[in-house]
């Protein structure tokens, strides 16, 4: 009798072919209809490495990827979806899965009331501001927390400003009373150079949990835009700067969703010329950034050295704002 084709384990006759074939734990894109070794060797260098990047794939990008038919790549599409349970869930399955997430603490308790109990994992943040404001100093004291609370965690800092400095998490480690060596060598961190490179980079962060086994709780990317504000200029390239900035984001939110990790993104700003009133600074990429962030954080400078981190948008908490000062230990509660 001919077995279904997604079905591996077929010990347990009583099962429906259904049944089996949601098993998907036992099933990789080698056992998709019409996919063999050199075809699925393929598909994993073009991305598609299990069966969600294909159940979401676009007929089109199969098809360019590894050559197939259109007909070919649909089953194959169908195939993973299937198998993928991709349809409608109950809220109380929502609730429940809500349950693995976790949040990273700033070490400020104003800041972390504010975010109701810290950073995020399963989602992006994102912090503009102009120079100056903390971006880059909540990126580093974010690192030492999470790798402080699991001994087991590992950090992936994607720097494109040249803004990592070991230096300045030795100072942290020093301030909580951690090994610092110990650290630095669960932090992995590349410099990008050009608008492509941050995006091979968030694959690479992928490779890092899938491959290799790392527990990564935390990918930071420091800043989102620089390289394209610099390769893309004038509104001639507005389009294709948008295009890459969209999916460079949805690689970034699938790999936060997937492995359940927390992604922080620092934004640059700009100020608008035509505003005559209130606050001038908005942050660059437009609503692309805006819609594809969980959570957006405007910071600024406040009074005697101390910093201003404003909630301005969050799917579950009000806005809000709170005060916070950078010293050499950390992030700490304005008096």
């Amino acid at each position: 009798m001919q077995q279904p084709e997604l079905v591996l384990n077929t010990e347990n006759n009583d099962e429906s072919p259904k049944k089996r074939g949601l098993k998907m734990e036992k099933l990789t894109v080698q056992d998709l209809p019409g996919v063999g070794a050199a075809t699925a060797e393929k598909l994993e260098q073009a991305g598609f490495k299990d069966l969600l990047s294909v159940a979401v794939a676009t007929v089109g990008e199969l098809v360019e990827a590894a050559g197939f038919s259109e007909a070919v790549a649909r089953k194959m599409i169908n195939a993973a979806r299937d198998n993928q349970k991709m349809g409608f869930e109950t809220g109380t399955e929502v609730l429940q899965r809500r349950g693995n997430v976790s949040r990273l603490s700033t070490g400020s308790r104003n800041f972390d009331a504010m975010m109701e109990g810290g950073f995020e994992t399963g989602a992006i943040t994102e912090c503009f501001g102009e120079y100056g404001c903390g971006k880059t100093q909540i990126a580093h004291t974010l690192v030492v927390n999470i790798l402080k609370e699991d001994p087991e965690a590992h950090a992936v800092f994607i720097d494109t400003e040249n803004t990592f400095r070991p230096e300045r998490i030795q100072q942290l480690c020093k301030g909580a009373n951690i090994d610092s060596a110990e650290v630095l060598n669960r932090i992995k961190t590349a410099r990008a150079y050009n608008p492509d490179h941050p995006m091979l980079l968030a694959e690479k962060a992928d490779t890092l949990i899938t491959e290799q086994g790392k527990k990564v709780r935390l990918v930071i990317v420091d800043s989102l835009t620089s390289h394209f504000r610099a390769e893309f200029i004038g509104r001639g390239t507005l389009a294709e700067r948008q295009q890459k900035l969209n999916r460079h984001m949805h690689v970034l939110s699938k790999l936060a969703s997937t492995h359940n990790l927390c992604v922080y993104l620092t934004n640059q700003v700009m100020a608008k010329p035509d505003q005559f009133f209130g606050d001038p600074t908005q942050a660059i990429g437009g609503h692309v950034v805006a819609h594809a962030s969980t959570f957006r954080i405007y910071l600024r400078k406040g009074k005697k050295g101390s910093r201003v981190a404003k909630l301005v948008d969050a799917p579950n908490i009000a806005d809000s704002e709170c005060a916070f000062e950078v010293t050499e230990g950390g992030l700490r509660d304005v008096n």
